[in-house]
């Protein structure tokens, strides 16, 4: 493997844990919690997909429609149905973590059952031919992922920066008790937060899912990986998702390049033991405005 594509590896490892942060990025500046289900939700839009392909020869485009529209409504039936009446009850904000752990595990086995638990080889919406980069060949589903991701990112910072919706977003994580006394409309900016979490989810996982396969397991390992990603880049920013999850993308690749074995994991925690301890913020602090 040469160093070019130890970085394209990297890169692609980055945007997708990049996306994973943002959809946890949207909801804890919407709602002020972390959902721990995003990664279940990445896993339900590749899944899903992979299973209606392989299962009813049903096309890529609309097997992945399919995919990205249920999951945007387990996305909202998770705030309707699940925090909402849960932190309605009051007793701040472990109730409703609590709860989206649960959601997270049901989720999993609801995938399960309903998919199988088999391993599914993931569906590229890519049918252009490999590109030649060098050295190397860029596969159209690599070059798909990086660019939606980048993408993706500039239009969340464009609507979170200059549209009305995005605004009362930013207006509602400030506080939510003061953003309902304004009269803003709470319960509907974080709805929107969820559902549109729900579709960068969804968007990462399908995408994602040609490269290393998705089964209905694979929810829990993208839900810390995308956690991690928040840590490290911090909740200042729409673009620190971007960078937490670059640098762990460098960490997932390149630690078992040169060490072998398991050293990214021990990389991973190693990261996760030093921000906790001594930036738990993350590299972006976000300002609460008076």
């Amino acid at each position: 493997m040469t160093d070019l594509q130890l970085w394209l590896s990297a890169m692609e490892m980055g945007c997708f844990f990049g996306m994973l942060a943002l959809a946890y990025h949207l909801i804890y500046v919407g709602a002020g919690f972390f959902n721990f289900a995003i990664g279940p939700y990445a896993m339900m839009g590749g899944l899903c997909t992979s299973w209606l392909v392989i299962t009813y020869d049903l096309g890529v485009w609309p097997a992945a429609a399919i995919g990205v529209a249920a999951t945007i409504v387990l996305a909202a039936a998770t705030e309707l149905g699940v925090v909402r009446p849960v932190q309605k009850r009051g007793g701040g904000e472990l109730p409703a973590l609590v709860a989206v752990a649960a959601v997270l595990f049901a989720i999993q086995q609801f995938a399960g059952y309903l998919f199988g638990y088999p391993t599914l080889p993931g569906q590229s919406l890519a049918s252009f031919a490999p590109v030649p980069v060098g050295d190397i060949t860029v596969q159209p589903s690599s070059l798909l992922l990086i660019v939606v991701a980048v993408l993706t990112f500039v239009a969340t910072a464009a609507w979170v920066r200059f549209s009305r919706t995005g605004r009362l977003l930013r207006a509602v994580g400030d506080s939510n008790q003061a953003a309902a006394l304004l009269g803003l409309p709470v319960n509907r900016i974080r709805l929107i937060a969820f559902v549109v979490a729900g579709f960068v989810a969804a968007l990462a996982g399908l995408l994602f899912a040609p490269k290393a396969g998705v089964n209905s397991l694979s929810g829990l390992h993208w839900s810390l990986s995308g956690f991690l990603a928040v840590v490290v880049g911090g909740t200042g920013s729409v673009w620190a998702p971007l960078l937490g999850g670059m640098l762990l993308g460098l960490v997932e690749v390149f630690l078992p390049y040169y060490f072998g074995g398991q050293s990214h994991v021990y990389g991973m925690l190693l990261i996760a033991l030093l921000f906790f301890a001594f930036k738990p913020q993350g590299l972006f602090v976000r300002k609460v405005r008076a």
